[in-house]
């Protein structure tokens, strides 16, 4: 039986009228579950801090990201950014625009910048393959770290990166934003509950469909060696020839970026972790996918799935590039559904009352079938007349147009740096989730089930 509806025998136990107003009820509220309740935004970007009580932070990268991380402290109280490094100059000006502070110190070596002794924290926000030599020189200079996501670009530097923020005690915020997002906060509150009821499958996607949201950037027409720092912008990547592609597409190349998996599925697994308060990585991973339309000599490829055993559920996760549908993701639970869908989360009640078997019972005469109906019945007794609810309500609530998670999870660091209070994504937390990307990719690549040797601390081939 479907959910709303009603055998004769229930009809005649309710009554005509009683039915008509409880069909009415029903419809009225699923009406007013149609129109999603409005978040309330979180308070802690709108606290007034003193002015002794002021972080003081540098920025060290201020490319996309970079420039999209100071604009959101100008929204984050008790904040002042004194200084600026990026290895292109053309950089140097538009972080100094992004931050609104027109004679903002700026340079290209960061040593420099943690030199400072009036640097309470950093935000790095460099490509992956750099943020270990950063973040570990940070720690030891006793500066707090917001780290762009993903965190490591290899599960040594992860480790190495936990060590240093541990034996420096330093607060160390990772940038999946998700995790500070009211909208995440009321999905977990929903996973907590119980209203799920055992949840076995989640499934998740982020799809794009343009050449930026496949990282095919403009190059700057000034771009050269004089105004870029090509030897320290490779790092310990292999050395070459200067190549502006590889400076501002680095996403596209193994050397330095996580592709797919460390620009989306961590975003992805992040949320997936603070909703179900998981806190390792997945145990093994398999993928499969391909470089099937922006074949521009990049390595990774343009639509990868992967499926990720967790002990309790597994995930289904898929990022493709040749189709615009969003970021998406699923919980589904012998008790109800609930849907992040971009903006917007939505839970729905699955229909768990007992209902007697109308399939399988057609092979039968009619006398067993109607014997059997009878003895469910008995078995099954009405409730009295208005005596229970019809159904559960589907919920659904949505962001306020201006909100900004990447608002709230800076001033969640911020407030950390200054209270010692512990930090929303710390990081074991952000190493956890950037682990699931390697073990994604290392499966893509190998063409291999991934294992997390947990105790060996590295992936092995399953």
């Amino acid at each position: 039986m479907s959910k709303g509806s009603f055998t004769r025998r229930q009809f005649i136990h309710m009554g005509s009228s009683a039915l008509a107003a409880g069909v009415a009820v029903n419809a009225a509220a699923k009406n007013a579950a149609a129109k999603a309740t409005l978040l309330q935004p979180n308070l802690l970007s709108a606290a007034a801090v003193p002015p002794s009580d002021t972080v003081r932070f540098a920025s060290i990268g201020t490319g996309v990201r970079g420039c999209e991380l100071l604009e959101a402290t100008l929204s984050v109280p008790g904040t002042q950014c004194v200084a600026i490094c990026d290895l292109y100059d053309g950089r140097h000006i538009a972080g100094r625009e992004a931050i609104k502070i027109p004679d903002l110190p700026v340079t290209r070596e960061y040593r420099q910048i943690l030199d400072r002794k009036d640097v309470d924290a950093v935000i790095i926000a460099v490509p992956d393959h750099n943020h270990r030599a950063l973040v570990e020189a940070a720690c030891a200079a006793g500066k707090d770290v917001y780290c762009e996501k993903p965190m490591s670009h290899t599960v040594e530097d992860g480790f190495a990166m936990v060590e240093a923020a541990h034996k420096n005690n330093r607060m160390m915020q990772v940038g999946s934003q998700r995790v500070s997002s009211i909208l995440y906060a009321r999905a977990k509150e929903i996973w907590d509950s119980g209203k799920l009821g055992e949840v076995t499958t989640i499934e998740a996607h982020w799809d794009r469909n343009s050449p930026s949201g496949a990282w095919v950037y403009p190059i700057p027409p000034d771009a050269s060696e004089q105004t870029i720092d090509w030897n320290t912008f490779l790092g310990n990547a292999p050395k070459r020839a200067f190549d502006p592609v590889r400076f501002f597409r680095w996403r596209c190349f193994t050397d330095y970026g996580e592709g797919l998996a460390g620009d989306l599925f961590v975003h992805l697994i992040s949320g997936i972790h603070f909703v179900t308060s998981t806190n390792a990585p997945p145990m093994r991973a398999q993928s499969s996918g391909g470089l099937f339309h922006f074949k521009d000599g990049r390595d990774f490829p343009d639509m990868i799935q992967t499926c990720y055993d967790y002990p309790n559920f597994r995930v289904y996760m898929r990022c493709n590039l040749n189709n615009e549908s969003g970021e998406f993701i699923g919980f589904y639970g012998t008790k109800g559904t609930m849907v992040i869908q971009d903006a917007t989360l939505t839970y729905t009640p699955q229909d768990t009352r007992p209902h007697p078997e109308g399939y399988s019972t057609k092979g039968w005469p009619k006398v067993l079938r109607d014997q059997y109906l009878k003895q469910w019945h008995d078995e099954h007794p009405e409730p009295a007349p208005l005596t229970s609810q019809l159904d559960e309500e589907v919920e659904r609530y949505a962001l306020p147009p201006t909100y900004s998670d990447v608002v709230d999870h800076q001033a969640n660091f911020f407030n950390a740096v200054r209270t010692r209070k512990p930090v929303v994504e710390n990081e074991v937390f952000g190493n956890h989730a950037v682990i699931g990307c390697h073990l994604s990719n290392y499966a893509y690549f190998n063409k291999t089930i991934a294992v997390w040797d947990a105790g060996a601390k590295k992936i092995v081939k399953g």
